[in-house]
């Protein structure tokens, strides 16, 4: 089964239980490479639908304080791009089935070479790719790699894309669309946008593709709000936060499994 067929059937799993896909994120190397390990598995073994792998590096512009003081410190353990791949590999070894998605920028992959690095990313058991620098416009290298090994590669949507912006998206995107809920980086936040239905609507005009969002997402009521209008729930900073701070295996255990909770409509 190729990394686009796992993530499909994964929506296909998660709509037949009348419910969105739940997607966490966390980065590799944070609190350190160990115990980074440990917390994917957890988040797996608590409910996860697809998992986001992050790539630390140095200049995450889409980032917010949480996750990029998590990804700096990840650099500062001295995890590479090379860990990040040998992470995924490691937690296929440990039985973890969930599709993962490599989480990251464009430089990293450009250094490692593009198509080594997709050739990589699959034969050590990834499924896609969300790369938030990545324009669908400048991507034609990056597509033809993917294809060429059954993977997805996700463009995101913000609220202020034009019809024009969204349909281009839309047809370049594959396994998924990622909907940035926000004008803004990532990050916890109080309350989700009021425009956010709207925004969810205009999308679903223009695919069939599945739709999930994310950025400022951080409670199971969030996500339960979330789920009633999209096919996936992505959470990250607030399991970031989890992860760095005491305890983090059970802290990440227990907010997982109850925004795994939330996602049922």
């Amino acid at each position: 089964m190729t990394g686009l067929e796992r993530i499909a059937s994964a929506f296909a799993t998660a709509s037949s239980q009348n419910r969105a896909a739940f997607m966490p994120y966390l980065a590799v190397g944070h609190p350190d490479l160990p115990a980074s390990l440990d917390l994917f598995q957890i988040l797996a073994d608590s409910g996860a639908d697809l998992i986001e792998v992050g790539v630390p590096f140095s200049d995450p512009l889409a980032d917010g304080p949480t996750v990029q003081a998590a990804t700096q410190k990840a650099l500062a353990n001295g995890v590479t791009t090379a860990d990040c791949l040998l992470a995924v590999r490691s937690l296929r070894a440990r039985g973890v089935a969930t599709p993962m998605l490599l989480m990251g920028y464009i430089n990293p992959i450009l250094a490692y070479g593009l198509d080594k690095f997709v050739a990589a990313a699959a034969d050590a058991g990834a499924d896609g790719f969300i790369i938030p620098d990545l324009p669908p416009d400048e991507a034609a290298e990056m597509e033809a790699a993917c294809r060429e090994n059954g993977m997805a590669l996700v463009f995101l949507v913000a609220p202020t894309s034009t019809p024009e912006r969204l349909a281009l998206a839309a047809a370049h995107s594959s396994g998924f669309l990622y909907l940035v809920s926000v004008t803004g980086v990532t990050g916890a936040r109080a309350d989700l946008p009021p425009g956010l239905t709207d925004f969810v609507a205009r999308v679903r005009a223009h695919t069939g593709l599945p739709l999930a969002v994310g950025f400022g997402i951080s409670t199971p009521a969030h996500a339960a709000a979330v789920a009633e209008i999209a096919d996936g729930v992505v959470v990250g900073s607030a399991l970031v936060r989890q992860a760095g701070g005491e305890q983090p295996r059970a802290r990440v255990r227990e907010l997982a499994t109850s925004l795994a909770a939330g996602v049922h409509r």
